[in-house]
């Protein structure tokens, strides 16, 4: 196991009567940003503050490089964590801030000004706390977690009041992270920012595991199971319909294939593969105008393995 591989093994919370986390087992790898993804109320939260030490666990365990938190030698030159913008004196400086827990934590005043560079406020750190964005706040937070040059990065919702500019410094942030080989660990509620930014993907729903793994096998492995379609165009609709209502759905015998009338001349086929339906098209004599295998998103998929699954806690 190397140090900052992080690993949940059978966590469990209990409240009362609701099961915030439901024997829930996964790992995140050093080297790649994994997005932690669930419907609100899914127990996203809980996990992360059990794995930080914030909450106890029922049962299971959550450690990071095979210790937990609470026995980790160092924990604050290990892990950085921001599970909520970030908060300060009001009257205080970034740059005083930030040196403040440099001398709590026993670092080097030198790297406020380090970090404040990293996450692009230095024009900002002699600004005082009261007059940041929330933006600036959030990326406050993140100069604050890498102070000990962490080899682990757990983010609740980072994104959470940039601008699209601040977004995409973020992806560009974390990315960059991953590939020095530190283990990035993202809660996010933006999918399409996810799919730009995440190698993996841990999606739970009701403290359970839905599904992970890379986020090209979880949106491409089963694109036709979450609405992957084919767009076809041509001036003989009705005949192209009526061939690709002959076929039996192939190996998986699943019948005919659906087939739904768009705009003029489209048909959006599912079930099927666009060489099947080209296949169709040249045995019924049809002119194609267009032939496009659309696959999902990761926001389709997501919705179509949560759906009813959202809870409150």
């Amino acid at each position: 196991m190397t140090d900052g591989e992080i690993v949940v093994s059978h966590l469990t919370k209990h409240y009362r009567r609701v099961r915030a986390v439901d024997d829930l087992s996964f790992t995140v790898r050093p080297g790649r940003v994994t997005g932690f993804l669930g419907p609100n109320g899914a127990g996203k939260t809980t996990t992360l503050r059990m794995l930080l030490n914030l909450v106890t666990p029922t049962a299971g365990t959550a450690t990071i490089g095979g210790k937990r938190y609470a026995d980790l030698a160092d924990p604050l030159r290990q892990v950085g964590a921001v599970l909520e913008a970030s908060s300060a004196h009001r009257g205080r400086t970034g740059r005083n801030h930030l040196r403040v827990i440099c001398a709590a934590a026993g670092f080097p005043a030198r790297r406020a000004d380090q970090v404040l560079e990293l996450v692009g406020l230095t024009p900002a750190g002699k600004r005082k706390f009261k007059g940041y964005s929330m933006g600036m706040r959030q990326r406050l937070g993140i100069a604050a977690a890498m102070l000990g040059d962490p080899q682990v990065l757990v983010l609740d919702e980072p994104a959470n009041g940039l601008d699209p500019e601040g977004i995409r410094w973020m992806r560009d942030l974390l990315k960059r992270l991953a590939d020095d080989g530190r283990t990035v660990l993202v809660s996010s509620h933006l999918l399409s920012e996810m799919q730009l930014l995440a190698d993996d993907i841990v999606i739970i729903a009701k403290g359970k595991l839905v599904t992970h793994g890379s986020v090209s096998d979880v949106v491409d492995g089963d694109g036709r199971a979450h609405g992957g379609q084919v767009r076809v165009r041509t001036p003989q609709a009705e005949q192209l319909a009526a061939e690709l209502a002959k076929l039996d759905g192939g190996e998986a015998g699943a019948g005919p294939p659906t087939v739904t009338p768009g705009e003029a001349g489209v048909l959006l086929v599912s079930g099927v593969d666009a060489a099947t339906v080209g296949a169709a098209a040249l045995r019924a004599g049809v002119v194609l105008h267009e032939l496009v295998a659309e696959k999902p998103d990761l926001e389709r998929v997501f919705l179509d393995l949560t759906a009813g699954k959202a809870g409150i806690r």
